[in-house]
C-alpha cells in the first residue's frame, strides 16, 4: 500500500479522500492555498503545505507548487480528487515523470479519452454504442460539412473536441445556420480550450443522462457498478443524481455495463471511471468518458456497498480489485442533491461566513460536506458546499428520507439551494422518475 499521498484538492472531496487514506493506514499531505488554511482536511492531515495564493492558477493548479510538496514531504503518490487537475493529462505525466504514483488513469489514457474525437473512435471500436456523426474532426469544406448534417440529419450539433462544462457547444436546425456555427464553436473551442477541432453529432430532442462507474487494475481486470441518472441538470451542470436509473431493467444494464468493462480492458484503462450516455427510446449513445472520480459517486457507494476511493488507491498501489463481476450487486436506491452557496432563484454565489450549521441525520443518511460553524465560504472556487445523500429500500423510500434530511439541514449566514432541492423533489414529474435533461431548465422557466 502507498506510504503516503498529497491530496491536490480542497473540500469535500478532500476530506473524503483523506478518511479512505486513514482507513487503509496512509499518511496524508493536505495541499492548500492561503485562504483555505482553515479547512477540515488540512487541520486533520498528517502534514500540510500551503502551495499558493487564494486563486487557482496560484495554487490548486499550480503543477510545480504541488510536486515540490510531494518532494518535501517524502510523498510516494498524489490524488487529483475531481476537478483542477484530474483530468489533465499533462501533470499525470508529470506527477510519473517526477517519480511519483498519480491515482488515476495513464496519462496517454487520459489524453485519448479527453479528445472527444479520439474518445468516440475508441469507443467505436471497443463496441461501446455513440451517438451518429461525423466520425472525425470537421474540415474547412463547406460542402463537404453540410454532406455530411444532411447524412446524419437535422438538427446536429456542433462540438469541441476538447470541450467540457457545457462550453464548445452548439445546437444547428437548418443549413441555411450551419457555416456560421462551425465558425463560432470554432472561436470558442480555440478560446477556451486552446484546440479549435470539433466535430458534429446528431442532436437528441429529449434524452436522459445517465452514466456507468467503472473500475479497472494494472492485471486487465474490469468491472461496472451499475448505472447513474444524471438528468436533472441546469446549464448542463448536474443538481441532483440517482442510482440506479429508474426504467433501466437488469438486462440493459448488464449489455452496457460489460460493454463499458470490455472497453476498459481494451484501452488498458487503470483506477475509477465513468462513461457517460445521452439515453432516448430505449437506447444509449455514448458521449463522453470521465477519467477521475466523479461528484455523484457516493450514490453508486451506497446501492453497491464499494467503497470507490479506497479501490482507486489500492489498484495505485498495484493491487487487484477487490471485487468481481459477479460480485456487484444494486441494492435499494440512493439520491443525491448537491448543495451550493448560491441563491436558489437567481443562481448567483453566495460567499461568507456561516453563522449557523446543522447537519441532517437518521437511518439512510449521508452527509459529505467540510463546511462547519464559523466557516468562511470563499468567492474563488466552485460554489459546492456538500452532498446530501439519502439511501432507502426503495426509490420512494430515499425521497421521503431526502425531504426529511432537507427539512433538517440548516446553513445560516449565506444563501445556499436547499430550497430548489426542496421544489425539485415535491415535483410530480421528478417523484415518477425518468424526467430528460430538459426538463429542470424547463420548470425554472415556468
Amino acid at each position: 500500500m502507498l506510504s503516503k499521498i498529497v491530496i491536490a484538492n480542497r473540500g469535500e472531496i478532500a476530506l473524503r479522500i483523506l478518511r479512505a487514506c486513514r482507513e487503509l493506514g496512509i499518511k496524508t499531505v493536505a495541499v492548500h492555498s492561503s485562504a483555505d488554511r482553515d479547512l477540515k482536511h488540512v487541520r486533520f492531515a498528517d502534514e500540510s503545505v500551503c502551495i499558493g495564493g487564494a486563486a487557482s492558477a496560484e495554487s490548486y493548479l499550480n503543477v510545480p507548487a504541488i510536486i515540490s510538496a510531494a518532494e518535501i514531504t517524502d510523498a510516494v503518490g498524489i490524488h487529483p480528487g475531481y476537478g483542477f487537475l484530474s483530468e489533465n493529462a499533462d501533470f499525470a505525466e508529470r506527477v510519473e515523470s517526477s517519480g511519483f504514483t498519480f491515482i488515476g488513469p495513464k496519462p496517454e489514457t487520459i489524453r485519448m479519452m479527453g479528445d472527444k474525437v479520439s474518445a468516440i473512435d475508441a469507443m467505436k471500436k471497443s463496441g461501446v454504442p455513440c451517438v451518429p456523426g461525423s466520425g472525425g474532426p470537421l474540415g474547412d469544406d463547406p460542402e463537404e460539412n453540410i454532406r455530411i448534417a444532411r447524412e446524419i440529419g437535422y438538427p446536429v450539433i456542433i462540438k469541441a473536441a476538447g470541450g467540457g462544462g457545457g462550453r464548445g457547444m452548439r445546437v444547428v436546425r437548418s443549413e441555411a445556420a450551419l457555416p456560421n456555427a462551425i465558425s463560432l464553436t470554432k472561436s470558442e473551442a480555440k478560446q477556451f480550450f486552446a484546440n479549435d477541432m470539433v466535430y458534429m453529432e446528431k442532436f437528441l430532442e429529449n434524452p436522459r443522462h445517465i452514466e456507468f462507474q467503472v473500475l479497472a487494475d494494472t492485471h486487465g481486470n474490469a468491472i461496472h457498478l451499475g448505472e447513474r441518472d444524471c438528468s436533472m441538470q441546469r446549464r448542463h451542470q448536474k443538481v441532483v443524481e440517482e442510482a440506479p436509473a429508474p426504467g433501466i431493467t437488469e438486462e440493459v444494464r448488464r449489455e452496457i455495463g460489460e460493454r463499458c468493462a470490455d472497453a476498459c480492458r481494451k484501452i488498458g484503462y487503470r483506477g475509477a471511471g465513468t462513461f457517460e450516455f445521452l439515453y432516448e427510446n430505449g437506447e444509449f449513445y455514448f458521449i463522453e468518458m470521465n477519467t477521475r472520480l466523479q461528484v455523484e459517486h457516493p450514490v453508486t457507494e451506497m446501492v453497491t456497498g464499494v467503497d470507490l476511493v479506497a479501490e482507486q488507491l489500492k489498484v495505485a498501489a498495484g493491487e487487484s480489485l477487490s471485487y468481481q463481476q459477479h460480485d456487484i450487486k444494486l441494492r435499494g436506491h440512493a439520491l443525491e442533491c448537491r448543495i451550493n452557496a448560491e441563491d436558489a432563484k437567481t443562481f448567483m454565489p453566495s460567499p461568507g461566513k456561516i453563522t449557523r450549521f446543522h447537519p441532517p441525520g437518521g437511518p439512510g443518511i449521508r452527509w459529505e460536506s467540510h463546511i462547519y460553524d464559523g466557516y468562511v465560504v470563499p468567492p474563488y472556487y466552485d460554489s459546492m458546499i456538500g452532498k446530501l445523500i439519502a439511501f432507502g429500500n426503495t426509490r420512494d423510500s430515499a425521497l421521503a428520507r431526502m425531504r426529511t434530511a432537507l427539512s433538517e439541514l440548516a446553513i445560516d449566514g449565506i444563501k445556499c439551494n436547499i430550497a430548489l432541492h426542496d421544489e425539485i423533489l415535491k415535483d410530480g414529474g421528478f417523484q415518477a422518475g425518468g424526467t430528460n435533461i430538459h426538463y429542470l431548465e424547463k420548470k425554472l422557466e415556468d
